[in-house]
């Protein structure tokens, strides 16, 4: 894929963290990414960013604690990315839809290490924490599910199985996971660019929404 630049400029793990925190992190993702968390020490990850092996427990407790705070600020930013990008699309559904699915393909596409670790590792977390995050993503879901009721009612889609929340909601749930599941499939030279990948992205959310006369625009 030509792109893992524009989401991921600028992005800093853990939220609030210190700048070694940071190298830490980014070690950690790295290191998760192509190896899987199971299968990382904390030695791996310290001797990527040419630390000690007892010095990363001077900022996270365990290598279970650090795998869960990334996890949940990978989340917790990506929340809140859709909602400014939901807001940002004005009234229309079928634009809300649109730009929240732009979003989380450039997340999914952009961020493709960031989101893989996310989504693959965090059932692998504790309960509690587990739980943390699958706030998050319920939330997540909550957000594309409203603006898939919203069109139902407005007459703009027709939602397949009734106009109700709860096809609303498995609605959402089927265009999440498509959007999600680029980072299992995509590669760096895959040959489709990113912005091209999000209309394609955009016209299948549409169509699962059963968008139809003004609503099948994107806009």
């Amino acid at each position: 894929m030509t792109a893992e630049t524009p989401p991921a400029s600028g992005l800093r793990l853990p939220i609030g963290g210190t700048s070694l925190q940071s190298r830490i992190a980014e070690a950690a993702i790295d290191l998760f990414y192509s190896r899987g968390a199971a299968a990382t020490t904390v030695r791996d990850i310290t001797a990527a960013c040419g630390l000690t092996p007892g010095a990363l427990y001077n900022h996270f407790s365990s290598k279970e604690e650090l795998l869960f705070v990334l996890i949940r600020d990978i989340h917790q930013l990506a929340d809140e990315g859709l909602a400014a990008a939901i807001a940002a699309a004005g009234p229309r559904p079928a634009a809300r839809l649109a730009a929240a699915v732009r979003f989380m393909v450039a997340q999914a596409g952009g961020l493709r290490k960031h989101s893989l670790v996310a989504n693959r590792d965090f059932t692998s977390l504790p309960a509690d924490m587990r739980d943390e995050v699958t706030d998050i993503r319920r939330r997540m879901r909550s957000r594309f599910a409203g603006i898939l009721l919203d069109g139902s009612e407005a007459g703009d889609f027709v939602l397949p199985g009734g106009q109700d929340r709860l096809t609303a909601s498995l609605t959402a749930n089927a265009i999440g996971m498509l959007c999600a599941n680029i980072s299992e499939w995509t590669r760096v030279d895959y040959p489709v660019a990113l912005d091209e990948l999000q209309e394609r992205y955009v016209l299948m959310a549409l169509r699962l929404a059963g968008a139809t006369g003004s609503g099948a625009e994107p806009g």
